[in-house]
């Protein structure tokens, strides 16, 4: 695969290099787990992986070839929704999907079945869109894992999750179909979060279009778009998971010291499997069986 020097010499060679989708675009905020977030999303069938990363991080040489290496600073302000749009824009009408390093997308039955086939029969759903739902990883031990990431001791939330009604602005009326959902670490160590970061859910498998533009709160200025189901019935709806907010929280230096451990009572083992999700109900899988 080839390796670009800025996002615009990428910009300009993706409606060729991209031409067929389905499309994963995976930021690199540090060096934190890249291999395996690359690794696991190209098991799980993208046509294309590409990775926004900056030049002082290296690549795990088996990776090379397999995907498409972008010089990119994340450190900018809204890096990830600029580099999101460009792409957007160069490649309407492709699947695109969206994560950070050391997040991993789960899907119904993902075990047995690619996520081209999953889009599929989204599609005879007449959904441009899969809902995801970030679910924190943390690992169980932060002496052992300062980092708070490890994949062999990873635990999550199994309950704690709730949505609310998310209202039109300016006024007290409900959005159609739509909901903001809280859970997790955010959740439990709310105070340490400010409140624009609290919602888990992430539109983070959509159909890219012309017009289409996405905004700082993981939503798009396209209202279909950031709903969780169609009028007639529940859609299937997928789960990344995310060490992300671990990391951060032990990073910070206003959170590292005031956290000791991620365990609580309804701490589990996660089992890097999909019916454990599914059983949880941070995933379903609609009428897709």
């Amino acid at each position: 695969m080839a390796r670009y020097s800025s996002l615009k010499k990428f910009i300009s060679a993706a409606n060729e290099v991209l031409l067929k989708g389905h499309v994963a675009l995976i930021f690199v905020e540090d060096d934190i787990e890249v291999g395996t977030t690359l690794r696991h999303h190209i098991d799980c069938g993208f046509k294309h992986v590409v990775v926004f990363m900056p030049d002082a991080f290296e690549l795990p040489k088996d990776l090379a070839d397999r995907v498409h290496r972008v010089s990119y600073d994340m450190s900018a302000d809204a890096a990830l929704e600029k580099a999101v749009n460009a792409v957007i824009k160069a490649v309407p009408d492709i699947w695109l999907y969206y994560c950070y390093n050391a997040e991993y997308l789960f899907y119904p039955f993902c075990e047995t079945r690619t996520v081209g086939e999953m889009i599929a029969f989204n599609v005879e759903e007449r959904r441009s869109t899969i809902m995801t739902y970030v679910v924190d990883l943390y690992a169980n031990d932060l002496e052992k894992f300062p980092n708070a990431v490890s994949l062999d001791h990873a635990h999550m939330d199994r309950s704690g999750y709730y949505a609310l009604a998310r209202m039109k602005p300016g006024t007290e009326w409900p959005e159609e179909r739509q909901l903001d959902f809280f859970g997790g670490l955010r959740w439990r160590f709310e105070e340490h979060i400010s409140e624009a970061s609290r919602k888990i859910d992430r539109v983070g498998l959509f159909k890219s279009s012309k017009e289409l533009v996405l905004r700082g709160n993981h939503t798009f200025n396209e209202p279909e778009y950031n709903t969780y189901s169609c009028e007639w019935h529940h859609n299937l709806s997928a789960a990344i998971m995310s060490f992300r907010t671990a990391k951060a929280l032990k990073r910070n230096p206003g959170s590292a010291f005031d956290i000791q451990s991620f365990q609580w009572h309804n701490s589990a083992p996660f089992e890097w499997h999909s019916r454990q999700l599914l059983d949880l109900g941070l995933m379903e899988p609609g009428q897709w069986f």
